[in-house]
């Protein structure tokens, strides 16, 4: 009896180390969702990264993905947020992939006053983690949706939460964070645009992921340069993988981003993010824009281009094993 007992354990314990090696080997899947496959365009913010052990997370849904119909998404467990402006809730959406330029997309589908990060929401039963008051907002658009408030929680400076295999972190970023008139009801839109000004949501997020095979990834959101991406995103968390913001004027333009690569978060690898421009052509980098630009000035650190639909594949350090342009 006692033998049986031992050989079960046994079988238990190899059957757990086989599954812990697995979830290492495997690689963590990201795949951006811009207005045109294959290329790296001027609205595209949003990705879905999923963990090893199946886990999909959704970050900034913006205006390129089709809403909750958009077949490029498939099961979502968490959608996350960095901030309520336009370009990342998404106050219109495009309808299909292709429609417009790769300079202009062509989004002509109006998700206001809900928002396109709402609706998914509620249409995918989806998670949410939300920091600083944006938690309160979004709980009250889900809800208008047909959604349970319930589904999105808070999680501010210091916290974790988890789903699945991911863990999930916020970062402090150095960005604005106010709500357009158009998201609230109009007696009070009306007041504020009268006076220029937009109802405050606490600050923006940035995210740290954390995966079940050791990869942790940095998603700056809309920051510039700040001192947390070396104290906390480096020295704390020792993010490996870096998703950095490079546009310019709205937030770190090129040089900026490629000193906080450098220079502060240091990380194995980084894919530039919100570069507001046609930065492809045919899935080839242009020369001459800011994304080209952020990419040469990055010192000895790959860069992988973000390319609508074209998932790429990194290991615990950040290597690409597959996909990466």
């Amino acid at each position: 009896m006692k033998s049986k007992i031992i050989n079960k354990l046994a079988f238990l314990t190899l059957i757990s180390s086989t599954l812990a090696i697995s979830s290492f080997a495997n690689g963590v899947k990201i795949t951006p969702l811009g207005s045109h496959d294959g290329e790296f365009c001027s609205r595209d913010r949003a990705f879905v990264f999923e963990d090893p052990d199946g886990t999909r997370v959704l970050f900034d849904v913006g205006k390129t993905v089709a809403g909750a119909n958009d077949p490029r998404l498939g099961k979502i467990d968490l959608v996350l947020l960095s901030g309520v402006h336009g370009d990342h809730i998404g106050d219109n959406r495009i309808s299909k992939t292709g429609n417009g330029t790769c300079a202009k997309p062509q989004t002509e589908v109006s998700t206001l006053p809900n928002s396109n990060t709402a609706e998914i929401i509620v249409a995918k039963n989806a998670k949410s983690f939300l920091g600083g008051e944006m938690h309160k907002f979004m709980q009250a658009k889900v809800k208008a949706a047909g959604g349970n408030p319930k589904q999105v929680m808070p999680l501010r400076f210091g916290g974790e939460r988890q789903i699945g295999g991911v863990k999930v972190a916020i970062v402090p970023v150095t960005h604005s964070n106010g709500v357009a008139g158009s998201f609230l009801n109009d007696d009070l839109s009306k007041s504020f645009d009268k006076d220029g000004l937009t109802a405050y949501v606490g600050p923006d997020n940035g995210y740290i992921l954390t995966f079940s095979n050791g990869l942790v990834v940095y998603i700056s959101g809309d920051s510039g340069i700040t001192a947390e991406q070396d104290v906390t995103v480096r020295k704390f968390y020792n993010a490996n993988l870096a998703i950095i913001n490079a546009g310019g004027v709205y937030t770190s333009g090129p040089k900026e981003a490629a000193y906080s690569v450098n220079e502060l978060i240091k990380p194995n690898a980084v894919i530039p993010s919100h570069t507001n421009e046609e930065a492809t052509k045919n899935g080839k980098l242009l020369p001459n824009t800011k994304t080209a630009m952020f990419k040469n000035l990055v010192k000895d650190i790959p860069v992988y281009i973000p390319l609508s639909s074209v998932t790429m594949e990194f290991d615990k350090d950040a290597k690409c094993i597959k996909g990466c342009k």
